[in-house]
Parts: structure tokens; sequence; C-alpha cells
């Protein structure tokens, strides 16, 4: 390819290509023409040779002068947008020296490039400026503070981070800040938009580490959510406060700056804001090469306000950002049994002398701690279920039932001598069952595995209670539930009388009639064996009768209450889904009365489907039949 080829291409004259490769068509030759000339000779010729180009002419050739913290990403997009455009690019690295830009300028000038990307590293680095100027080399700043840099909009960053939180309610937003060239704009982005948003900047909330008083103000809410300049430290931040029992978002949102180079993990999905490395040296790229081509800028180096990078940060993810922690509904903690639930059809139940045949049978995850516990997570509540399991595959079942239904998990403890509990449901056509357990694992929880599990209580409104576990571990649960200021519902299932000192400690114990019977044995009626129970201490009892509805005891009044007519297919966790729907609405501020309505209408819908998990109701599929049948009791009394 020689400047004859190149004429012939273009259909232009020789001295038409003389004129553009050697830089002296401006105003002698029309632009479209000169582009397409240019094109012409970076497609066919990206080293041209001495025959076509006098020593002043272009080479197509740029130099990137950086200083060694250059982000690789971005000279990655440098040398992909110049490979696009038919540049080569020579790069040198200054070790941040006023001698080391010296030498790589040199290099640039023996090997005559069209242009130089430069990353200055201090205000030293104007005293090199002149030779570019003297050589005629057209020159672009960029990641420095010199006049006319072109640079990643960091403070805008942090301002929109910053905002972001805000957005979502936080106030007492940290802020963590590690070594590097983004922290003090980042630094200034958060103050501006604390400023903005008349909200206080406090020196109390500004960290340079992961320091005991970080990871204090986080585990006493004293600190809502952090901001982090690098996500390194978020990631540490993130670890760290696992140890500590501090969640996000749960107990504090988490938002960094994230270099777009490095690996995006799967776990943990910090939300952060992706910096446009690549994106940015692609822009520097293509404002240079215009630059040299004569399309913008004046030669000198500084660009125009609106040719300066432009880029709307957005956040990668959500999942580490939630509500303050003072905004959330309080949480739930359920301390129970789990099992696998093994269903057995049967024509009529099993009885002496009787032997029961089935050809169908079914499992599901089950267990009266399970099932209250996806029971109110399905309602919408926040829900930490504290129970044993067995080390063996039906545990590995469990667990996937609770991670669907987003139930905390981390107060099961795994016992590797015992399996985890099994029940067998015997199930009759009309809905009727009867049931045999195989406690396994349940046997095993203490009273020490929910002292170990004690942050689960913290801010637990209501601690659902059931005793398919050994009692002391049930009292202890009641002990720590009154210490932390929550409330106690019991279901006091497969236990004799119980203790004068646990009733003391129980806020609302919900028998079934059979139930009732093995705690207050005795030829006494319903509403005297639950007087017995209120007089030594239970605030409230509530007595489920099955199709006859449920009976409302307390100090004051017995009140009955009719069932909700559902077609029965089986009736194995009407109870469950009754106590869960109950200090559901309990927690969303219905009065009790209104609350065991909305429970019987839940208890309903779970006896029409087999297997207790599957037929628990979600909160938006309840409130929809509630507002056709009942609409009523959606209204919160005095609100």
């Amino acid at each position: 390819m020689n400047i004859k080829d190149i004429a012939r291409l273009a259909g232009v004259s020789v001295s038409t290509v003389s004129l553009v490769l050697n830089g002296r068509d401006e105003g002698r030759v029309k632009s479209k023409i000169a582009d397409n000339v240019r094109a012409i000779a970076r497609d066919y010729n990206y080293t041209p040779y001495a025959s076509v180009m006098t020593p002043s002419g272009k080479t197509f050739l740029i130099g990137v002068l950086l200083r060694s913290s250059t982000v690789r990403t971005t000279l990655n997009g440098i040398l992909e947008r110049a490979r696009e455009l038919g540049y080569g690019v020579l790069i040198s690295d200054s070790g941040s020296s006023l001698e080391g830009e010296k030498k790589a300028l040199s290099s640039f000038f023996r090997n005559r490039v069209d242009a130089v990307l430069w990353e200055a590293f201090g205000t030293e680095s104007l005293q090199n400026m002149s030779e570019l100027e003297k050589a005629g080399i057209p020159f672009l700043f960029f990641n420095c503070t010199l006049p006319g840099s072109i640079n990643l909009d960091y403070q805008g960053m942090g301002y929109a981070a910053a905002r972001l939180l805000i957005q979502n309610g936080h106030q007492d937003i940290a802020c963590l800040l590690s070594p590097g060239s983004r922290t003090d704009a980042l630094f200034e982005g958060y103050k501006k938009c604390l400023f903005d948003h008349q909200l206080p900047f406090r020196k109390d909330l500004i960290f340079h580490g992961i320091t005991p008083a970080l990871l204090h103000r986080l585990a006493s809410h004293g600190a809502t959510a952090v901001l982090c300049s690098h996500f390194a430290s978020a990631l540490e931040l993130y670890e760290r406060g696992l140890i500590l029992h501090c969640k996000t978002p749960e107990d504090f949102s988490l938002l960094s700056l994230r270099d777009d180079g490095r690996l995006k993990t799967p776990f943990p999905d910090i939300s952060s804001f992706s910096i446009p490395h690549r994106q940015f040296g692609r822009f520097l790229c293509e404002q240079l090469i215009r630059l040299t081509e004569r399309e913008e800028g004046d030669g000198s180096g500084v660009l125009t306000e609106a040719t300066a990078f432009s880029w709307v940060p957005e956040p990668d993810s959500l999942s580490t950002i939630g509500l303050p922690f003072s905004m959330l509904p309080k949480k739930m903690a359920v301390v129970g049994s789990s099992n696998v639930d093994i269903y057995l059809k049967v024509d009529q139940l099993p009885s002496s002398g009787r032997v029961a045949r089935t050809s169908l049978s079914a499992q599901h995850a089950g267990g009266k701690g399970l099932n209250q516990a996806v029971g109110a997570a399905k309602l919408g509540h926040r829900v930490s279920l504290i129970t044993a399991v067995g080390n063996d595959t039906e545990a590995d079942m469990l667990y996937e039932t609770l991670y669907k239904h987003s139930v905390e998990s981390s107060g099961i403890r795994k016992n590797d001598s015992l399996p985890t509990g099994r029940a067998y449901i015997f199930v009759e056509p009309g809905g009727e069952s009867m049931i045999t357990i195989l406690s396994g694992a349940n046997d095993a929880l203490r009273p020490a595995d929910l002292k170990n599990s004690a942050h689960l209580f913290k801010d637990a409104a209501y601690t659902l209670i059931s005793t398919e576990i050994p009692m002391e571990t049930v009292e202890e649960a009641c002990r720590l539930t009154r210490s932390q200021g929550g409330k106690t519902i019991v279901k006091p299932a497969t236990c004799g009388p119980l203790k004068p000192e646990l009733l003391k400690l129980i806020d609302i114990l919900i028998p079934n009639l059979e139930e009732l019977n093995e705690i207050c044995p005795g030829p006494a009626d319903i509403k005297e064996k639950a007087a017995a129970l209120l007089n030594q201490g239970t605030g409230t009892v509530i007595v489920t009768l099955g199709a006859d509805g449920c009976l409302l005891c307390t100090s004051g009044e017995v009140k009955h209450f009719p069932a909700s007519d559902f077609p029965a297919i089986d009736n194995t966790g009407a109870g469950d889904a009754f106590i869960s729907a109950l200090a559901s609405y309990l927690l969303y501020g219905f009065d009790l009365e209104h609350a065991i309505q909305i429970a019987g209408y839940a208890a309903g819908f779970c006896i029409t489907r087999e297997g207790v998990v599957p037929s628990l109701i979600d909160k938006s599929t309840l409130e929809t039949y509630l507002q056709q049948k009942a609409p009523e009791l959606l209204t919160i009394p005095g609100h």
C-alpha cells in the first residue's frame, strides 16, 4: 500500500491524500473526503511506510503515559477503542516521578506519536508540558488535578450513593474510607449530599478502618447504613458483621463503590456502584483521537465542558440496602420442632386390632416450629427459627424449605448422633388425622442452644413456642423472650400439666381440647380449666375446637368464635396456621379479637390442601379473600 493506492481507493488525487496525511487539510479539503482518506489509511496501513508520510505526517499511533496506580480496566478500554479506530498504542509508566515522565515523553517523540493521554502525577508534571507543546503534539490530562484533566466523577458517585441510602430512610449513615485516589472526592460527595438533604454531618460516623467503634455502632443500631469507598472494605465489614450477628440489610445497609474489573461474586451480593473504568478508557481514547484529527478541541489538551465524561451512577443491586432498623416491622422468633412429615392416606384411622392399608404417601417439611415459622414468613414477617435437626438428607430438605420462604435459619442446631425428626401422619378422606412422631434431634434441643442464639430474641415482638421439645428448653425460650421485652405464644403439644412457673411466663396459651385436658386433668369443663390456667398467671387462653371454632378465655370474659366454612382435606396443620396468623396480625396492630377471626380464615384455608407448608396461606391471598368475604376485619380499630 502506498499513497497512490490510498488515492485510488478514496477516489481523490495524490495531492489531496498528501494534504490529509500531513495534517494540512483544514480549509483545503472537505471534511467528509478527509475522514474517508484517514479511514482508508487506518484500515490498510496502521504503521505507515516512510514513503507514505513525511516526518511531520500522521503515524496513527498514540502514547499513553500512566502513573503506576491506573486501574487496568481503564487501559483496557483505551486499547479496545484505539483498535476499533485503527490506532496503535504506545504505553509507558512514569513511576509517579518527574524524571520518569521525561523519559516516557522522549520515547513518544522518537516514535512520532500523534497524541498523548497523560496521567500526570502532580503539579510538577507541568514542567514537562512545554516539551509536548514545542513538538506540536496534542495531549489530554486524565485522572489528575491539573487544569483541563478528564476525571471520573467520584464526588458524584459519593453523592449518588449517599442519596440512595437517604431515599431508603437512612439518616445515620457511616462512611468507611480506605486509602486511594477516589476517597477524598467520594467523601466530599457524601458530605454535600447530607447538606442538601438537611442532615447533620457527624464526625463520629466517619471511619478510616473497621474499628471496634464502628462495629459497636452497627450492633447498637447507632449507624443504620455504611457507605464504603472500596469494595474490599465492604466485604470485610460484611463478614465481620456476621460474626457479631449483624446482617445486611436487616441490621444495617451496606453500599460501596466497586472497580468494574473486579470479579463479581454471587455471594455475598453486596450492593455497589461499579466504577466504569473501561467505559472511561474508551471515552479518553475517542476524545484524544478527535483532538488529533481536529474534530474538536484547540490542541492544548483542554476539552470543552460538553465533552467531559458523563455517567449516571446506578447500583448493581439492592440486596444489601433496606429500611433503617427502626422502620422495619418487628420480627418473630419461633422455637419448636422440625420434622419430615410422611403422609399416609387411609380409609380409616388405625385403631387397636385393625390394620390400616395405604397405597398413597407423600413427604413434606413439617413440625410445629417449622410450620409456624413458614406461616408467619408467608404472612410478611421477618422470622427466625430455633430448632434441631440431624446431619442427614432430611435436614437438607428442611433447610431448602426455610430458604425458599426466607426464614432465618442460623438458630438451627445440627446433631450428629440423632436423625432429623419424623412425623407419620395418617389422614382419612374426611380430613381427620392421627400423628405418630419420631422426635429424633428435637429431643436434643437444649437451653444452652437457645442461649447461644440469644440475639435472635433481641428484637422479637413475639416468640412462638411449641412443646414437642424438652420442657426445660421451652421454659428457657419463655425466659429469654421476657428478658428482651417480647411476648410468648405457646402451643402445648404432647405434654402433661405445666409448671406454675412456666404458666406465669406465657402470654397466650393455645391448646386444643385434648391438649387442655392433658394440661388440666379432671372433670372440670373448658371454662373452668381455662380459668385455672389464668389464675396461675397465664395471660390469655385460646382453646381451638376444630370445626366448632375457638374459645377466647381472659380474666374478664369468655367469647366463642365460629370456624370459617372450608371443606376439609387435611386438618393436620390447622393449629399451626391459626397460631402464625394470630401472631402476624397482632404484630400488624390488630386487636386480639380481630386477629383471632383472621387467624380462623387462615386455618380454614390450611385444611383444604394436603401438607401443612404447601397449604399455609400468604398475606396477599388471605387479604384478597377477606376483602371479598369480611372486609371489616381488615380495618384496624382506631385507625
